[in-house]
């Protein structure tokens, strides 16, 4: 028998998130994930109309084909990849992952190559601009660990967060997304961080499950040389399998100029990857309620009400400030009281405190009016 919140979550994420109509073509790839739930949406596809095709991975073949990769080898990868990708008009990426340190091992030279051709060919260069997709994890016994739960206490949270009602929440960020469109300064404050940056003409996204499920955020890029300053993250992060914590970052003139964290070695290769690196990509603002702590997962806790991310390396389309890298690191700064607190001013207007919306037309937002 299907868990009944698979169907839940498949209709979620066939009907709304991507939106499918008949006769489209939409891409699952799921990795190390339940058969069932792969199953459950091809029926929901096939009964919105849409033609399923289906990817299955497995992270530790993943690993392999990385650890042993050769040029020639990550192109037949990349071509035969992009052409699925090409052909149809939405995608659907499924990803669960019982050992979330399974890269970690992997000398930086396997993950460039991998980043450079697999990864841009196929995920920027096609997916992300050209597809309508979605991406989400699958609850492990690994992932309730970092969150320090039981297994099913987790899974009851995971389902909770991702079947919540986005289009609800859509609606509440649309005066956020306006105030984002018009600011030109915005400053950031909190302990350890002073920040100033200019948005403007950048834009503003609405993220209300249409791309990753779980979702809840707003997201802008800083004008590329317009960073000043220093950040303080508080949230531990994750990068090809390595985790960091006390990232800290200083700013000159837009590029990175002193980067610091309990594995400052490794921080800095990341950002020493290409010229990009060290500019910042994007800046976001999380206001999902039902997350409120970091999972060292960061389709989680990039949404985190309360929470800002400041990314390191390539800008989306959507809001490009012409900063492009092979890299895009999110890493996240929790702003509520409990973690210390924090305040985000748009042209001097004070928009945010401690976690919660001040101005009225943004308290919408706050956990209390979301949930």
């Amino acid at each position: 028998m299907i868990d009944p919140r698979m169907t839940q979550l498949a209709e979620v994420l066939i009907n709304y998130s991507t939106a499918l109509k008949p006769g489209e073509k939409i891409l699952i790839e799921a990795i190390d994930v339940p058969v069932e739930m792969t199953c459950e949406l091809v029926r929901v596809a096939r009964q919105a109309g849409g033609d399923p095709l289906v990817t299955l991975k497995s992270n530790r073949v993943n690993r392999a084909l990385m650890a042993n990769g050769s040029e020639s080898q990550m192109d037949l990868i990349a071509t035969t990849e992009a052409l699925r990708m090409e052909n149809v008009a939405a995608y659907i990426g499924l990803r669960g992952n019982p050992n979330i340190a399974e890269l970690s091992d992997l000398p930086d030279d396997k993950h460039k190559l991998y980043q450079s051709s697999v990864w841009k060919r196929v995920h920027l260069d096609i997916r992300i601009p050209k597809t309508r997709w979605v991406v989400l994890r699958w609850p492990s016994p690994s992932m309730a660990q970092q969150a320090n739960r039981s297994t099913e206490s987790f899974e009851d949270f995971y389902f909770d967060v991702c079947t919540m009602d986005y289009a609800r929440m859509g609606r509440a960020m649309e005066p956020l997304v306006e105030r984002m469109k018009a600011a030109d300064e915005v400053k950031i404050i909190g302990p350890g961080t002073d920040l100033t940056f200019s948005i403007k003409g950048i834009g503003a996204i609405p993220c209300d499950g249409k791309l990753n499920i779980p979702d809840g955020e707003v997201f802008s890029a800083p004008v590329r040389n317009s960073v000043n300053g220093v950040l303080q993250y508080n949230a531990r992060t994750i990068y090809q399998g390595v985790v960091h914590d006390n990232v800290r970052l200083e700013f000159t003139d837009g590029k990175i100029t002193k980067a610091t964290s309990t594995n400052t070695e490794h921080l800095n290769k990341v950002l020493d990857s290409d010229e990009g690196a060290r500019y910042i990509g994007e800046f976001a603002i999380g206001c999902n309620p039902y997350i409120t702590e970091p999972l060292l997962d960061i389709l989680f806790d990039e949404k985190i009400a309360g929470s800002i991310h400041f990314t390191p390396g390539n800008a989306y389309d959507e809001t490009n400030n012409g900063n492009k890298s092979t890299i895009h690191w999110d890493m996240v700064c929790l702003q509520d009281g409990a973690h210390g607190g924090g305040e985000i001013y748009f042209d001097g207007q004070l928009i945010r405190k401690d976690g919660l919306f001040v101005a009225d037309d943004l308290k919408g937002l706050n956990p209390e009016n979301l949930k």
